[in-house]
Formats: C-alpha cells, sequence, structure tokens
C-alpha cells in the first residue's frame, strides 16, 4: 500500500518548544516521571479497558513493579512536591486498592505493592 502523505506531518503546523532538561524545576520532573507510573501501572491493571478482568493488558506482576516504584518516588519526593503530593498520593492508593481488588489471592496488609513506603492500605 502506497502512503499518500495523508498521515505526514503539517509542515504550517506549529509544534510544541522543546525545553532543555535543564530547564525543567525538579518538581515538574519528578511529577511527570510519577504521572507516567502511574498511567503504566493502570494499564497493567486493565484499568483503561472497558472490563479490566478480561484485558488483554493485564498483568498484575508488572503492575506490581510500577506501583511500587511509584510508591518510593511519591514517598521519597513528597517534600519536594507541595500542592502535586496529595494528588499523586491519592492516585496511589486508588492503584493500590484497585491491585488488590484484581488478585486472586491479596496480599496481607502492608504486604501490598508499595505498602512497605506508604504503609498498609485498606
Amino acid at each position: 500500500m502506497l502512503d499518500d502523505g495523508s498521515n505526514a506531518p503539517d509542515p504550517g503546523a506549529i509544534s510544541p518548544p522543546v525545553r532543555d532538561l535543564q530547564d525543567i524545576p525538579s518538581v515538574e520532573v519528578i511529577s511527570r516521571a510519577a504521572v507516567m507510573l502511574l498511567s503504566a501501572a493502570a494499564e497493567r491493571l486493565g484499568l483503561a479497558d472497558e472490563d479490566p478482568d478480561t484485558s488483554p493488558h493485564r498483568d498484575l506482576d508488572e503492575a506490581r513493579r510500577l506501583i511500587t516504584a511509584l510508591a518510593g518516588l511519591v514517598t521519597a519526593s513528597a517534600e519536594y512536591l507541595g500542592v502535586h503530593a496529595a494528588p499523586l498520593r491519592d492516585g496511589l492508593q486508588s492503584l493500590q486498592k484497585a491491585f488488590r481488588e484484581a488478585s486472586a489471592v491479596p496480599d496481607a496488609p502492608g504486604e501490598g505493592p508499595g505498602e512497605k513506603y506508604t504503609g498498609p492500605v485498606h
């Protein structure tokens, strides 16, 4: 099949300016990393699909790793995140609860993903 150019970028379109990493404040770098981990964990829990239980993307082992990494990042950087800390903690807790619900055999309290950093999630 030939490419008719309909997928080519519009040469007249204005693209957002590219920022050097050195120019991005640390709180923004941390927040972006946290959002990426949060989104990836939600995908691995199947939460982006209509029925998470039958999602082809569900992988609880991968979700556990991502949630634990997110918990470590959010916990270690909470004092620097200011107003961004609470929504990230809420998102993390929602993922931890979703993981517990998705598990055939839920972890003991304090043993779930990231709970060694956050404490037990009920």
